[in-house]
C-alpha cells in the first residue's frame, strides 16, 4: 500500500500538550493545529498561555486551555476529564512540560530534588494515568526527554537521571500499552534554543543550530500514522550530537579534543 500525504494529517485528532505557553510546547501545539488538530494546551505561564490560544483560534480549530500546574495529580485528573467531554476521545498526549536549573548535585537541597521528580518525570506518570483511560486504539504518547537522558548531565544530574527514567518509562509503557495499539515514544533535543535556554553555542556535526520547529516536525511524525509501526524507540532532534558523542568538527577533520 502506498503512503498518501493525507497520512501525516492529524485531521479532528485530539491533542494534549503540556507546557504549551513558550517554547517547543508552543511549537507543537501551533504545528498539530496546522495539521488539523483540535488543541487542549495547560501551562503555568497563563499570560503566554492565552498568547498560544489567540494564535491557535485564528485557525479555527478546537482549544481548551487551562493554566495548570502539572505536579498536581488531581489537578491533571480534572483537566484531562474537561478535555474528554469538551473535545472526546484523546489520541495524541505530549508530555512536554519540564525544566531544571544548574547545581552540583551536593548543593540540590531535598525540596529542590523533589520539585525536580515532581517535574520532569510525576508530571508524565500524572497524564499517563489519567489520559490512557480516554485514548483509542491508535492512540500516541509522546514524552519529551533530552539528550541528558543519554549521557551525563554534570550540574543537572537529578534533571538528567529523571529525563532517563521518563525515557525507560517510555520502553516499558510501549510494551504495556501495545495490545491496545497505543505508541509510546520519546523525543530527545539538543541545541534548541527555547526562551528557557536562550541562545546556544552550536557545536554539532550539522553546522547550525536547531529550532522548535524542528522538534514539533518528529512530533507530527510520531502523532500521525506514518508511525503506526513505530514504538518504545526516541527520536534524537539534536543535529547529530548523541552520535558524535565527543567527537567536534575541528578545521578539516574531527578531534575529541
Amino acid at each position: 500500500m502506498a503512503l498518501e500525504p493525507a497520512r501525516a494529517l492529524l485531521t479532528d485528532r485530539v491533542a494534549v500538550v503540556t507546557g504549551a505557553a513558550v517554547g517547543l510546547g508552543e511549537a507543537i501545539a501551533l504545528t498539530f493545529a496546522n495539521f488539523g488538530a483540535n488543541l487542549a494546551i495547560c501551562d503555568r505561564d497563563t499570560e503566554n498561555l492565552d498568547a498560544t490560544v489567540d494564535t491557535l483560534e485564528t485557525g479555527g480549530g478546537r482549544v481548551v486551555a487551562v493554566g495548570l500546574d502539572v505536579r498536581d495529580g488531581d489537578a491533571v485528573r480534572k483537566f484531562v476529564e474537561l478535555v474528554a467531554d469538551e473535545l472526546g476521545e484523546i489520541d495524541v498526549l505530549v508530555n512536554n512540560a519540564g525544566g531544571g536549573f544548574a547545581s552540583p548535585f551536593l548543593e540540590v537541597s531535598a525540596k529542590g530534588q523533589d520539585a525536580l521528580v515532581r517535574e520532569n518525570f510525576e508530571s508524565v506518570t500524572h497524564f499517563v494515568r489519567a489520559v490512557v483511560p480516554h485514548m483509542p486504539e491508535g492512540g500516541s504518547i509522546i514524552n519529551l526527554t533530552s539528550i541528558e537522558a543519554h549521557r551525563a548531565g554534570p550540574g543537572f544530574a537529578v534533571y538528567s537521571a529523571m529525563k532517563a527514567a521518563v525515557a525507560n518509562l517510555t520502553k516499558s509503557l510501549a510494551l504495556e500499552l501495545g495490545h491496545q495499539s497505543i505508541r509510546v515514544n520519546c523525543i530527545a533535543p539538543d541545541v534548541i534554543p527555547t526562551p528557557g535556554i536562550g541562545e546556544l553555542d552550536v557545536r554539532t556535526p550539522l553546522p547550525y543550530a536547531g529550532h522548535p520547529d524542528d522538534v514539533a516536525g518528529a512530533a507530527v511524525f510520531l502523532a500521525s500514522s506514518l508511525s503506526r509501526f513505530v514504538t518504545g524507540t526516541t527520536v534524537h532532534v539534536d543535529g547529530g550530537n548523541l552520535a558524535a558523542g565527543g567527537w567536534r568538527l575541528a578545521g578539516d577533520g574531527f578531534t575529541t579534543a
